[in-house]
């Protein structure tokens, strides 16, 4: 499984495998990246997985489907974190939140600390940024991170005006270390008030 809330589900197995109070013999490896796992998978020397969406489906393709989903474990865990307060959830005429074309229209001009290049919070930032009108290679500034932890650290230290996507939970890790940081956007929310499919978001299968 990756780091994170990939893995979090997997907790209390752990724990009882650990405790040997499983029916089975597990051995868990947790990974900054699902590259780090993918071929071993492949070969059949792991056998059971924790990874983005968009990750399984490659695998899927690569392995003439001898690689399958068998569910989804993490949804919406996605969220916009400022250190100040230019983004905004704006209320519609009706006195509901959700004129969100203006909430991720306030992320132009902004440098956006991030993680997951090709795979699935790249994906979605994308999405949400081409929804608003925004071109994502010349409105903003992605800065993709290889860990969540350090795309973390970047808001942390900043100064006010910085722009993060972070997972749980170091959405709230962060919050807690620096007390100007606050959640923007939530990205699930965004993404179900942009979408006309009746989507949401999926960020995490087994």
């Amino acid at each position: 499984a990756l780091k994170g809330p990939t893995a979090i589900g997997m907790v209390k197995l752990m724990e009882d495998s650990k405790e040997k109070k499983t029916a089975n013999n597990y051995d868990f490896k947790i990974a900054a990246s699902a590259d780090e796992f993918s071929s071993l998978l492949i070969k059949g020397d792991v056998q059971i997985a924790a990874l983005p969406c968009n990750a399984a489906a490659t695998l899927y393709n690569k392995s003439n489907g001898k690689i399958k989903v068998l569910g989804i474990n993490t949804l919406g865990v996605l969220y916009i974190v400022e250190s100040g307060d230019t983004v905004q959830s704006v209320e519609d005429l009706r006195g509901k939140k959700g004129n969100t074309v203006q909430n991720v229209a306030d992320l132009k001009g902004k440098t956006i600390y991030t993680t997951g290049k090709g795979t699935t919070p790249e994906y979605t930032l994308k999405y949400l940024l081409k929804k608003a009108g925004l071109d994502a290679e010349k409105d903003v500034n992605i800065e993709f991170k290889s860990e969540a932890s350090e795309a973390a650290a970047m808001l942390a230290s900043s100064d006010s005006g910085a722009v993060a996507m972070l997972p749980q939970p170091y959405v709230t890790t962060v919050m807690a270390a620096n007390s100007d940081v606050r959640i923007a956007l939530d990205v699930t929310k965004e993404w179900e008030n942009l979408s006309t499919d009746g989507s949401t978001v999926v960020t995490g299968v087994i």
